[in-house]
């Protein structure tokens, strides 16, 4: 590289432009896609940059050409080990469309409001959530400003905001099959603390694949944990195991992997149950620590790069047609049957 040490702010168009012996404007066109450019002119701008080590500054470019390429991308909670599973291909799929994610995050009410808040100073081009639905005056707000939005696993029906969720429904119905299949007959389902439309969506699924079953020797069972996480399922396990045997669960769904990690680890150590022999546990992410040995986990899979490509699609074409009708789209659950379950039971 040619680039004189003695410089050390950034390289601008303008040095460019000096250097290849163009205008401002050539230098412009030839790092604008489409735009148009003689093949002499564009090698010469080209050769040019690569001498500097120019590098196009795109907080500029979207201030001049007011259109910006930044994405709010709000999320809930950076310990929850799901995040990744979808933020990883959230920005994958931005990337491949020259879009930038400006990442936030968001773990209650009030800071999602105050996330939305902030990314107006940006002026983002559009926002995915994945952490709760959008307020309705901050909502109002980016339709207003014809700024898409784009929910991951939330139920709302808003203008300018497409929703694409797994589909939890039946994640729940397959989870009871699952067990009632392996001869699971006192069931339960633990949710979240104040449920979520994910988890109500998987209750719903459960609750109906029970009652389809047709079973008189089934009891069912509906109980919220009090925390979102492992603690969660630890305290879940306690207020269903710490009564009499014939009154235990004998099959167990849990909204998160997670929470089946606490339930599963306070149900063996705590009250000395045999998984799958006295205990069967099915969850719903398919985290990595699913498939640890130390759980072997029976679990529902998301399918976290489907959920992104549809979002950052949706979001691409709202961008280009702001006045497309809200849109929403299911993606299939899959079941990954591990050591928590147990088809040879009667």
């Amino acid at each position: 590289m040619n680039r004189e040490s003695d410089v050390s702010a950034w390289v601008t168009a303008a040095d460019v432009a000096r250097r290849a012996g163009v205008s401002r404007s050539a230098v412009s066109r030839t790092f604008t896609p489409g735009a148009s450019v003689s093949k002499k002119t564009r090698e010469r701008v080209l050769a040019a940059a690569a001498d500097l080590d120019y590098r196009v500054n795109m907080l500029a470019r979207s201030v001049i050409q007011q259109q910006s390429n930044l994405i709010g991308v709000v999320v809930s909670g950076f310990d929850s080990p799901f995040i990744p599973l979808i933020v990883g291909p959230l920005m994958r799929f931005l990337a491949e469309r020259s879009l930038a994610p400006l990442l936030m995050d968001s773990g209650s009410p009030a800071d999602m409001k105050e996330s939305l808040q902030r990314l107006l100073h940006y002026r983002v081009a559009a926002a995915i959530l994945t952490s709760g639905s959008p307020p309705l005056d901050l909502a109002r707000e980016y339709a207003r400003l014809r700024i898409p939005v784009a929910l991951i696993n939330r139920g709302t029906r808003l203008e300018g905001v497409d929703v694409v969720t797994s589909d939890n429904w039946r994640g729940g119905a397959i989870a009871a099959e699952c067990l009632i299949r392996s001869g699971a007959r006192r069931l339960a389902y633990v949710n979240r603390p104040t449920g979520t439309y994910a988890g109500r969506a998987r209750s719903a699924g459960f609750c109906r694949a029970v009652a389809a079953a047709r079973l008189t020797n089934v009891r069912l069972e509906l109980i919220e944990a009090d925390d979102a996480g492992y603690e969660g399922g630890a305290g879940a396990a306690r207020r269903l195991f710490d009564r009499p045997p014939e009154l235990r669960p004998d099959g167990v769904f849990c909204s998160t992997d997670v929470t089946a990690f606490g339930l599963l680890d306070t149900a063996r150590y705590e009250f000395s149950l045999r998984v799958p022999a006295d205990l069967q546990v099915v969850g719903f992410d398919d985290i990595p620590m699913a498939a640890a040995s130390s759980y072997d986990l029976t679990t529902i899979r998301q399918d976290t790069s489907r959920l992104a490509f549809e979002a950052v699609k949706r979001l691409a074409e709202r961008i280009a047609d702001p006045d497309l009708s809200p849109r929403s789209r299911k993606i299939p659950v899959t079941l990954v049957e591990r050591g928590t379950t147990a088809r040879k039971r009667a």
